[in-house]
């Protein structure tokens, strides 16, 4: 289906574009979501009518995100997951979790916006970009912990899924302590004196 898209869109091309793409991505993503018009005839009139318009509205909105990316480019967030002693998370951290602790940060932002190439699925830091605009794309490091304590420890740099070593004593082992007096122990030396 040819559309002409009313926005930028990655991989597909700028505002104005008239482009080719499956027509289930149409239906189901640019046209209700309003990024694109079908490519007929009379919707290309209204485009070019409505064109400087959507041009103003679209500079307006990269303006505020420009704003924003500047607040909250390189800002570090802390997700507390649990997480075993090699590092390894009981589930994943998803683009919903990152967008609620970057709101909770007091950036509003939507999970769409967070651009993931493949889920956290361990501790440390982790490089995660934000798309604020489509011309707009910062990137925020996401501290996943299982503590404040230990998110603390990894932002200055250390390695907390090293298990510490720890010396153990051991405790003496005395199988006579087992028995009690008058226990079996004995009641078999009886036997044997006996005979």
């Amino acid at each position: 289906m040819q559309v002409i898209l009313l926005q930028r869109i990655g991989r597909l091309g700028q505002m104005g574009d008239v482009v080719n793409v499956k027509d289930g991505y149409a239906r189901n993503f640019l046209l209700p979501q309003k990024k694109a018009l079908r490519a007929t005839e009379e919707n290309r009139k209204h485009f070019e009518s409505q064109r400087s318009q959507l041009e103003a509205n679209n500079l307006e909105l990269k303006k505020e995100a420009e704003a924003i990316a500047e607040k909250l480019d390189n800002k570090i967030f802390v997700a507390i997951r649990s997480a075993g002693d090699t590092g390894q998370l009981y589930g994943s951290v998803a683009t919903r979790d990152i967008a609620e602790v970057v709101t909770e940060g007091g950036f509003t932002i939507d999970r769409r916006q967070v651009i993931l190439e493949r889920p956290i699925k361990t501790l440390g830091l982790h490089p995660v970009r934000v798309a604020l605009h489509p011309e707009v794309i910062v990137t925020v490091s996401l501290n996943v912990a299982r503590s404040e304590d230990e998110a603390e420890r990894q932002a200055r740099g250390e390695d907390v899924t090293v298990v510490k070593d720890e010396k153990i004593e051991l405790e003496t082992f005395n199988p006579d302590e087992m028995f009690e007096e008058g226990g079996r122990a004995e009641e078999g030396e009886a036997e044997q004196q006996a005979e």
